[in-house]
């Protein structure tokens, strides 16, 4: 189990991204060797909003002591020290890394040379922010000790709002406006508490946007969806405002919503497609009981048998989300069927291994091929006993139809059986599969089927 100092460490890296981006500054993160015998180097950030001054990864480097004076004084005492810019303008800042009042890290901050240029609302703003965050972070008021939730996380470029103690906004960045005004805003966030505004505008979880503690949730209404986290921030150990990251899944949402009604649609065609199959068996049953003709009647039962192992992969495709379907419950219906047409003398069938989950167009011909191998060996063998064996190996299925009857007779063709030249068709033609059949005379027969998935 982890310590509580790497827990909070791995928070803060889990967080660091943001904070890399407020500051527009590349940040390495340093721990103290075992053994004190100096500081390694174990995790590092490059902003994503401005140039890095880190061209390589520095993640492993270990300073014996005396080496890294400024990162070892922070270490010792706990403080902020700032480091002399080097000849090409680039600052230097140690942060101590506190938790339960020890110092268990630093991390340093490396920026590019601002250059002559004066600092926009925007960027002064992000300093700010990441100011006050190295500061909790030197005070042991930040990380906590739960990672944030990464799924659709806001970043800093998303969306940015500043508020104060109040809960008033002091600044909003353009993609942040923006975001409030794909939800109905009228007029402009700052100077505005969020709380309310945001209250306003949806229906439910507006307290979501309480300034006062740690959180994260979407806020969505007709017009758009936000995902929101705020983060408290502190000056001086008292409350400071918060730091609001707003983005905007509008589209992911409205893509999403599509995905599932497309996802209910295909459902909804595959029960339609069963129905209607199992109303052509219902019609080929009832022409079927007006024959006389022994062989008419038998070749519509088996048309019915072969409908009926469609409309099977269908009903499992309806009840399904995906193309996917869990072919080793087809599989036992379809071993079940053989009790139905062995008539007086009952078979003992089972299944042994497993298909796992099949692509629909697999299941469909291999649905129709075990119906015609379970179906030709129940009429023709007369077995005790009839066993599936399947042997699954990543995307590749070998299985093998074994049964205790008569064997096949000397004579035997594949293109003598409609049964088996339909199976072979489906094994070699559309799935792509060898075929193979073994047989021991009065001993039973085995037919191998090997395919890709």
């Amino acid at each position: 189990m982890p310590s509580l100092d790497d827990v909070t460490l791995q928070a803060l890296v889990a967080d660091w991204q943001m904070i890399a981006d407020l500051a527009f500054s590349d940040l390495v993160l340093w721990v103290p060797d075992v053994e004190a015998r100096g500081v390694r180097a174990v995790a590092q950030v490059r902003p994503t909003t401005g140039p890095t001054s880190l061209l390589v990864d520095v993640v492993g480097t270990f300073w014996p002591a005396g080496r890294a004076p400024l990162l070892e004084r922070a270490l010792a005492e706990a403080v902020t020290l700032d480091g002399e810019p080097d000849a090409l303008g680039r600052s230097t800042q140690v942060v101590p890394v506190r938790r339960a009042g020890r110092c268990i890290a630093v991390v340093e901050r490396r920026r590019e040379a601002p250059g002559l240029r004066s600092l926009g609302a925007l960027e002064s703003a992000y300093i700010d922010v990441a100011d006050d965050l190295l500061e909790m972070i030197r005070r042991g008021e930040f990380p906590g000790t739960v990672a944030p939730e990464l799924t659709h996380s806001a970043r800093v470029g998303d969306g940015f709002v500043r508020t104060g103690p109040d809960g008033v906004v002091r600044f909003a960045s353009p993609n942040a406006l923006s975001a409030y005004r794909r939800l109905g805003l009228v007029g402009d966030l700052v100077g505005a508490r969020l709380a309310d505004v945001t209250a306003s505008l949806v229906d439910r979880r507006g307290e979501a946007l309480a300034t006062d503690e740690a959180g994260s949730g979407e806020v969505e209404n007709a017009n758009g969806s936000l995902v929101v986290r705020v983060i408290p921030l502190r000056a001086g150990g008292a409350p400071g405002g918060s730091l609001v990251l707003l983005r905007d899944v509008t589209e992911l949402r409205l893509r999403e919503r599509e995905l599932l009604s497309k996802d209910a649609t295909i459902r909804e065609i595959h029960h339609r497609v069963k129905n209607n199959l199992q109303t052509v068996a219902a019609l080929l049953r009832l022409q079927a009981r007006r024959l006389e003709n022994p062989e008419a009647r038998h070749a519509l039962d088996e048309a019915v048998r072969r409908v009926g192992s469609i409309a099977l992969v269908h009903e499992t495709l309806s009840q399904s989300f995906g193309d996917f379907v869990d072919f080793d419950d087809i599989a036992d219906r379809l071993l079940r069927t053989v009790l139905d047409v062995a008539g007086d003398d009952p078979i003992q069938a089972e299944r042994i291994g497993s298909f796992g989950t099949l692509p629909g167009g697999v299941a469909t011909p291999l649905a129709m091929a075990l119906t015609e191998l379970i179906q030709n060996a129940a009429e023709h063998a007369s077995p005790d006993h009839l066993t599936l064996a399947v042997n699954r190996i990543r995307d590749r299925v070998r299985l093998r139809v074994s049964d205790d009857g008569c064997g096949l007779p000397a004579d035997f063709a594949v293109e003598s059986s409609l049964g088996l030249s339909i199976v072979s068709t489906l094994i070699r033609t559309e799935l792509h599969g060898t075929l193979d059949f073994e047989s021991r005379p009065g001993q039973g027969t085995t037919v191998s089927i090997a395919l890709q998935v």
